[in-house]
Order: C-alpha cells, then structure tokens, then sequence
C-alpha cells in the first residue's frame, strides 16, 4: 500500500503510460487528418457517451474500493481476535506448569496468520510456517488444501487439551473456542474476497467503453482545440483511464501489488503484540521502502 502521497501520482501515471502514448499518437493522426481533409463531428453524442462513462466508472471504482476496504476490516478483526486470544491464553492458563501450553497457543497465532497471508497472497508457505511450528506439525499442515485452517484447527485441539487436563473449564474454553470462530469467519470472509472476482460485465465493458472514447475524444475536441487537440485530449482520457486503472488496483486487496493492503505490516503487528505479551524480544515493525510502500 502506497503510505507516501508524493509517490502516488507518478505510479498512476507510470501505470497507464503505455495507453497515453497511443493514445497520444492517436490524437495526433486524427489532429494532423483534420488539417488535410476537414470534417464535422457532433458534440452532443461524445458528451452524452462521456457522461454515461463517468457514472460507469464511478460505480466501478465505488465497488472496488468497497471491497478493498472490507477486506482492511476484516484484517482488523484478525488483528484484534489474535490479541484476545493471547490475553486470554495468559489469563486462563497463569500456572507455570501451563508455560509451554499457554506458548504454543500464542506462537501458532503468528504462523497462523502468515500462513493466510501467502495463502491471500498465492506465496509459498513453507518459510511462514517453519519458524512457530516443529517441523512434523509444519509437514502435516502443509498437506492440507487450506494450511491456515489446518493451522487454526491445530490451536483449537490444544485448547480442547488444556480443557482434558483441567487447566482451563468449560466456560473458559467456550470463551477461546468462540475467538477461534471469529478468525475462521474473518479467514472465510477474505477468501470469499479473494476468489471471487468482480463480474465479467464490470470488468469487460468499462474498460472497452474508456478506450472507445478515448478513441473517439479527439473527433469531438478537434474544432475547438485545433492544434491543441492531442494536449487536451491526452489530458482528458488520462482522467478516464486513471479511474479505470484505479478499479483495476482495488478490486483484489490481497494481491501482492503495491496498491493492496500492507499484509506483511499487519501480521508483523501480531507477532509483536504476541511476542510482548509473551515476555519475549518482539522484531521490529515493518516500514514503507524506498519508494514510500508498505508491503
């Protein structure tokens, strides 16, 4: 996610600067055309057409932005249900003969959510696991069709051990069994984001309507602008094609691109707030690079 603003406008321009050279030249061709073989073109359908794109666009990038914002929120339930659980495991499970119970129920949290997010991301999972796993659990989790799940599923049959071994009760297990419910509900919501993509209508025709009518804009500027054609032409489809690369970069918050969440920043904020509450040394949170991005 892009957290610099001053970066922001030279990676949308550099995202569809390949389209505003063609069409650039385009705007040239017809602009030079003009001069050679006069025409007449009427305003009134390119504004009707141009109005109508607007609101296509607009409603485009609204429902994009919609769901790159529901998947934020449902990384911030992640976020805090990992913490209720940590509190939890410290509080029900104080004893020291309960140490290295209350340590794998907090630890498997952070391979848990770096497992989800490779699994968002389509990243190999091998090196999220192995550090907060042994290596057969690592081995069993990776042979599942979903390893995030198979993680979670792990930490609720050591909650369900801690209940056999009567350190914690049954009110105590419900209570962290019911925050291990609301992870999976957060998990099923963010691949339900993830692998379901907008519809092919929203996807097919906004993008073939924009370039339509940027191919069509200079014939209707080209009296008015004379000379000046391709400048304001170019300038005016740079607006449309940035809305619609806009709804392109939103529309999949967990692709691992600079315009989607900040996955890594978020899991590394669990694994901090977990160490600590572990009494353990905590790594340091992850910044924006060079470029003002947050991975």
């Amino acid at each position: 996610m892009i957290v610099i603003s001053k970066s922001s406008y030279q990676t949308i321009v550099g995202g569809i600067k390949g389209p505003l050279l063609l069409l650039f030249v385009w705007d040239v061709i017809v602009t030079v055309t003009y001069y050679h073989f006069p025409f007449q073109a009427p305003g009134l359908p390119l504004t009707l057409f141009g109005s109508v794109l607007a609101l296509i666009l607009g409603f485009r990038s609204t429902s994009a932005y919609q769901r790159w914002w529901e998947g934020r929120g449902l990384w911030g339930l992640m976020i805090n249900a990992n913490r209720n659980l940590a509190r939890a495991a410290a509080n029900f499970l104080p004893d020291s003969g309960a140490t290295s119970l209350r340590r794998a129920i907090v630890l498997r949290q952070i391979a848990y959510v770096n497992a989800l997010r490779c699994q968002l991301r389509r990243l190999p999972l091998e090196k999220a696991l192995l550090p907060d796993l042994s290596p057969g659990e690592a081995e069993t989790a990776l042979t599942r069709a979903n390893v995030a799940n198979a993680v979670l599923d792990g930490t609720g049959r050591l909650i369900a051990e801690a209940k056999q071994q009567g350190l914690i009760d049954t009110i105590q297990q419900t209570h962290m069994e019911g925050i291990l419910v609301d992870m999976a509900n957060a998990q099923g919501g963010m691949e339900r984001l993830k692998n379901t993509p907008l519809p092919a209508q929203f996807r097919v025709f906004p993008k073939l309507f924009t370039h339509l009518f940027c191919l069509l804009l200079p014939f209707g500027l080209v009296e008015a602008l004379g000379v000046a054609t391709p400048l304001g032409s170019t300038v005016a489809g740079t607006m449309f094609l940035a809305v619609l690369a806009i709804g392109d970069d939103l529309v999949d918050p967990f692709a691992n691109t600079i315009h989607d969440l900040p996955l890594e920043a978020m899991c590394r904020t669990i694994e901090i707030d977990l160490t600590q509450g572990l009494g353990d040394a905590a790594p340091a949170p992850v910044t924006p690079d060079e470029a003002g991005v947050l991975w």
